[in-house]
């Protein structure tokens, strides 16, 4: 029994020891040989228009990136994950790319979801460029937080400058979304300014997310016979908007932001008459002759077979300056990124931008008239 048990023992201390030794033996890790850049955007849902027109242009990007050696001498691992235009969604979807690892993010791409992943990313002090949340408050998240596009607000005080010095009106009405932080943004702005344009706002109409009929409130826009009506929403609702202000008698110019790119498409061609001679905000245009514009064009026809949105090129210029940014930094530190992205000065497919203080970008607006379903190039609206 005791020859038995002391055999035992000197077992124990023979795997007591290898086990030991096992655990103090330290493996280098092999240097990861790609660089992970993570993004969220609605890929399916009632927003996945805007969220896969984004996707692209970021995806073209990358491609272009790793095909000319990467970004510090590493291919990219771009990652989208689905947000579904949805908050929760979302910052669920970039907890699982920081779990994955990545050094940067870009998205989302509508303001509310872009918000919330913005306080999350804020916590991480992620690198973040939102290439199309213009919700005014998303950059207010943290230092760490950028973004490509122009504001709410700062596109309603172009907006009534180019009713004003543009367009020559003096009366203007507005046909407002109550329940949409984007189209209320617009409006203010775009009141402060009129006002201090001497423009004359002659009727404020609202309504509600998920409303058809505007013909209501259209009908006592109509009997105010304003020479501009102002429609800060989206596409979708800017089309029904201004099929209905036509049926209505409402012959007023018919303006909006960004958020109308795309207003042709939501109307069959027998219905352009609507918007003939509309104007709205946008990034770029796609009769700029530039050799970047033309270039980015050229690609994104040959891989998706249709003409890019604006969300497409500020998403292709997102990708490219988070790039310029990493190879300043000269590495993936949080904090390094984040300060040459502060320090940006940047030429892209939408134009020339530096950051202000707040993070957002001080950028010309380009502004297209429609004609015959067609976005045309109108003129450029500097900062003052």
């Amino acid at each position: 029994m005791k020859k038995l048990t002391t055999m035992l023992l000197g077992l124990s201390l023979l795997i007591t020891a290898c086990g030991g030794e096992k655990e103090t033996t330290t493996a280098t890790p092999k240097e990861s040989e790609t660089l992970k850049i993570g993004s969220t955007s609605p890929l399916t849902g009632p927003l996945a228009i805007y969220g896969v027109t984004a996707t692209n242009g970021a995806k073209l990007a990358m491609e272009e990136i790793n095909k000319n050696g990467g970004i510090l001498g590493k291919q990219v691992e771009f990652t989208v994950l689905d947000s579904k235009g949805d908050s929760t969604e979302a910052i669920t979807a970039y907890n699982r790319l920081v779990d994955e690892g990545i050094v940067a993010f870009i998205g989302d791409a509508p303001s509310k979801p872009t918000l919330a992943i913005a306080e999350v990313a804020a916590q991480d002090n992620m690198p973040m460029i939102t290439p199309t949340g213009t919700q005014f408050n998303i950059t207010e998240a943290g230092s760490n937080v950028f973004r490509i596009c122009f504001t709410d607000p700062y596109q309603g005080v172009i907006l009534a400058n180019l009713a004003k010095n543009n367009l020559g009106a003096n009366t203007v009405a507005i046909l407002v979304n109550n329940s949409s932080d984007h189209s209320d943004g617009v409006t203010k702005a775009f009141i402060e300014e009129a006002n201090r344009l001497g423009l004359n706002i002659v009727a404020k109409e609202g309504y509600a997310e998920g409303d058809k009929d505007f013909r209501a409130q259209l009908t006592k826009v109509a009997a105010t016979n304003p020479d501009v009506l102002l429609i800060p929403d989206y596409y979708e609702q800017a089309a029904l908007i201004s099929t209905q202000a036509r049926e209505v008698g409402l012959t007023a110019t018919l303006i909006g932001p960004d958020g109308w790119d795309g207003v042709a498409k939501a109307l069959d061609p027998s219905a352009y008459g609507a918007i003939e001679n509309s104007y709205f905000t946008n990034h770029y245009s796609l009769d700029d002759p530039s050799e970047k514009v033309q270039k980015f064009l050229k690609a994104y026809r040959e891989k998706y077979n249709e003409d890019p949105s604006s969300f497409s090129a500020l998403s292709y210029d997102a990708a490219y300056l988070m790039k310029d940014a990493i190879e300043k930094a000269g590495s993936t530190e949080k904090e390094a990124i984040i300060k040459a992205i502060k320090e940006s000065d940047f030429d892209g497919v939408t134009g020339h931008l530096k950051f202000d203080d707040k993070n957002n970008p001080v950028k010309a607006v380009t502004v297209l008239k429609i004609v015959n379903g067609k976005y045309t190039f109108d003129s450029v609206i500097q900062p003052n």
